[in-house]
This record gives C-alpha cells, structure tokens and sequence, in this order.
C-alpha cells in the first residue's frame, strides 16, 4: 500500500545561484558527504546538486512533514544503487517519522524518480508499505533506522 507521495519541481538555476552566493555553507547544510562527492565529479554540477534537491524535497512531503518535526535536510541522502538507480537512505529524523508512519508488521520501501531538462529538474517519491516476510525482523529494522 502506498503511505506517501511526493514530488518537485525546482530551476536549475536557482541551485546555480544559490552555489555561487553560499557555496560550501550551502552544501554542508543541504547534502551528506556522498552527494557532495558525486555530485563534484559531474560536468554538470548544478543539474546534480538540484536533482538531488528536488529529491529531498519530494521526499520530506511523501513523510508528511516537510522539513519540519525533527526532519532536517541531511537526514535524506540519495544515493546510487550498483546499477546505477538512484535511491534514498534516511536516517536521523527522516528514518524516526519513516518507522512512525509504517504500519505494524510492513516495512517501508522508498522508490525515487529523478530527472532533468535545463532548466528543470524534478524528482517524485513513492513510499509504500509492503507485508514483512519476518514481523520481528522488520521491528528491529525500524528501530535501527532511527539511529
């Protein structure tokens, strides 16, 4: 069952701006150490860093909470599966409402769309709740993302 939707649209020129006027500040505030890093190898810098905004964004609504209730900016981290996919860990206050809003014996799966076409980017996030093979298992699984 879905248990959150949401979705962002943001100018890549508003990150292109804001990376000019705040630079590192912005980064370490807005992005974990693994965007950063991905996202400094990329030609395309500023399209890396608003995909990964957009996503945050997208992400913090499908929570239901926005950036607010002990959700901050680097508890959502995108990420990059082997092949390439991309995909959100949370931690912090993100995982804590995550393990809040999922219903008793389900565990939550994340999935995130990301996309760009100068000079837009967007991301939309599906968070749904799925039976847990083991009810126990995806207690402590809970428990352990609030870490």
């Amino acid at each position: 069952m879905i248990i959150g939707i949401g979705s962002d649209l943001i100018d890549i020129r508003r990150i292109e701006r804001t990376l000019e006027r705040f630079g590192q500040r912005f980064l370490d505030r807005v992005y974990t150490d693994v965007e950063r890093a991905r996202s400094e190898r990329r030609l395309a810098r500023a399209e890396s860093y608003a995909r990964r905004y957009a996503a945050k964004e997208a992400c913090a609504k499908a929570l239901g909470t926005g950036f607010r209730q002990g959700v901050y900016w680097r508890d959502i981290g995108v990420v990059n599966m082997p092949g390439g996919k991309p995909g959100l860990l949370l931690t912090g206050g993100a995982a804590a409402r995550l393990a809040a809003m999922t219903p008793p014996g389900m565990e939550a799966r994340i999935e995130v769309s990301l996309t760009d076409e100068p000079p837009l980017a967007q991301a939309i996030v599906v968070i749904s709740a799925v039976p847990c093979a083991d009810p126990d298992a995806a207690s402590l699984v809970r428990a352990a993302r609030v870490v």
